[in-house]
């Protein structure tokens, strides 16, 4: 026999032996689906890590509200997973700093003016290393500050360590229950002998919960900034009602945070977060994205630049002609739901993706979300008994029907990138800084110039944020002369477009 042979006769071997394997294929029996799950669960213990957050497994069996921790300076104003992860913490922090550099210039520009002293500021955020350069400018610009996380799944626990260790008073540890986080929110509003007078929220909760339970306090705050869809929602339906009584910044609206944290920053992250859940290759996969507003044409742009097949759902025929333009069909879930791959959401609304889509997807379909809230996947609706949830690594949980379908749910259908990964520094500087001062300008602005209502981001200040990141690419702007700067109407130094120009 030749070798030609020889090599054919193994060839037919081989597709004998997938034929033979063509059972593992199928839906698995329930006794296959647990041992299955078993080694899964295994394997990724020993080598997987969902955000590069360090943990110390000794300590997961006991509540960090049921501890007793000290920082070296005698403090216990904190409650974290484990004040000792403070070392590893540090340098996280460190780490993050080399790459917002915009956010630390304007440190040193500001402290010696202390722009926010007196300031008592509650903050409700992610907290991960690029959040603590936030708070720690923050309190080097003056002001005292009290944190909580607005995510359960996405505290870095070795940085809320680093930030107890230096004295913020935070309240926040990775794998929070519903009744941990409302605590831990309720920890920082409710201190004998400190009243907030400013509110940092992402999310809306914090804002939510004092002006529920503790309505004095509220009327006493002297600004709110949130950055997220969501949160900003919130604000308008409290003004629209008459019952904001405080002056609010919608920093989610202004064009350094939508065109580059919801936009670049999400065009990056999407694909780190689905990476390290499921280590899915996406050329040739079907995903559908609901939503084309910045994060979703971030994600969008991510997977097509990889070879998916993409399919858009939206409600608004500008942002549905957009996605048409830039090559992307445009359809109803239910038109395609039985046969995609991959389920992203993004449109900050709720009950995007119900059960009965959820019931007709195929088996391994990923569902996902990319908006803040956890409400736009309908996971109340798989707690039922007919359902099966198995836990296959951290922040993957695989659904599984009566006839062996499963679904892989990933960050019980909270934030993706945040609980499931991490997101690029130098994008979250830009927003940072943007709401590093528009705090500065609610503290500090005369009374009268803000009302009761939800502002926008200055023009100028916009720019401004800008401005601080160009040098970071050796970009030089080109100035105006005179001249032209009298024909367009400008001044020389901003702002260069007016509110109303869509970037």
């Amino acid at each position: 026999m030749g070798p030609l042979t020889e090599s054919f006769v193994f060839l037919l071997q081989q597709i004998q032996f997938a034929d033979d394997m063509q059972e593992f294929t199928k839906f698995p029996t329930k006794t296959g689906r647990r041992s299955l799950s078993r080694s899964i669960s295994q394997s990724s213990t020993d080598s997987y890590s969902s955000a590069a957050s360090y943990t110390d497994s000794s300590d997961d069996e006991v509540s960090p509200r049921d501890k007793q921790q000290t920082n070296s300076k005698g403090s216990s104003n904190f409650c974290v997973k484990n004040i000792k992860q403070a070392e590893f913490g540090r340098r996280e922090i460190e780490i993050a700093e080399q790459d917002m550099s915009a956010l630390i210039s304007l440190r040193k520009r500001a402290q010696g003016e202390k722009p926010l002293a007196g300031a008592k500021i509650v903050g409700c955020t992610h907290i991960t290393a690029q959040t603590a350069v936030l708070i720690e400018t923050l309190c080097a610009l003056g002001a005292q500050c009290r944190w909580s996380a607005c995510n359960i799944y996405s505290t870095q626990n070795e940085v809320a360590a680093a930030l107890a260790e230096a004295g913020v008073a935070v309240f926040a540890w990775k794998g929070e229950s519903e009744d941990d986080f409302w605590w831990c929110i309720d920890r920082c509003v409710n201190m004998d002998g400190w009243q907030a007078n400013m509110i940092l929220d992402d999310g809306g909760d914090l804002t939510h919960w004092v002006y529920k339970k503790y309505p004095n306090v509220f009327k006493k705050i002297r600004g709110i900034v949130e950055e997220s869809v969501t949160g900003v929602h919130r604000l308008y339906q409290l003004s629209k009602a008459g019952k904001l009584c405080v002056p609010a910044m919608n920093v989610n609206d202004s064009v350094t945070k939508q065109k580059f944290d919801n936009l670049y920053c999400c065009r990056e992250s999407i694909l780190d977060g689905l990476k390290r859940t499921t280590d899915v290759m996406f050329g040739g996969k079907q995903v559908v994205v609901c939503g084309y507003g910045e994060v979703g044409k971030g994600c969008c742009a991510a997977l097509k630049a990889l070879g998916a097949i993409v399919y858009i759902t939206e409600i608004d025929p500008i942002c549905a002609l957009q996605a048409c333009m830039d090559g992307f069909r445009v359809v109803k879930l239910s038109e395609v739901i039985r046969q995609v791959d991959v389920v992203i959401t993004c449109t900050g609304n709720k009950n995007v993706v119900t059960r009965e889509h959820l019931d007709r997807m195929k088996n391994s379909c990923i569902v996902c979300n990319m908006g803040h809230s956890n409400t736009e996947i309908d996971v109340t609706s798989l707690r039922t008994p007919e359902l099966t949830w198995e836990r296959v690594r951290s922040q993957v949980d695989h659904v599984i029907w009566p006839d062996g379908k499963r679904v892989v749910l990933l960050a019980e259908g909270r934030l993706l990138n945040l609980s499931c990964s991490t997101v690029p520094t130098f994008v979250l500087s830009i927003t940072a800084t943007t709401q590093a001062l528009a705090l500065i300008e609610l503290y500090n602005a005369p009374e009268g110039r803000y009302k009761q209502d939800v502002y926008l981001l200055p023009k100028k200040m916009d720019e401004y944020v800008a401005s601080l990141h160009l040098p970071s690419f050796d970009a030089h702007l080109t100035e105006l002369t005179d001249d032209q700067a009298k024909y367009l109407g400008l001044n020389k130094n901003g702002p260069f477009k007016p509110n109303y120009y869509r970037y």
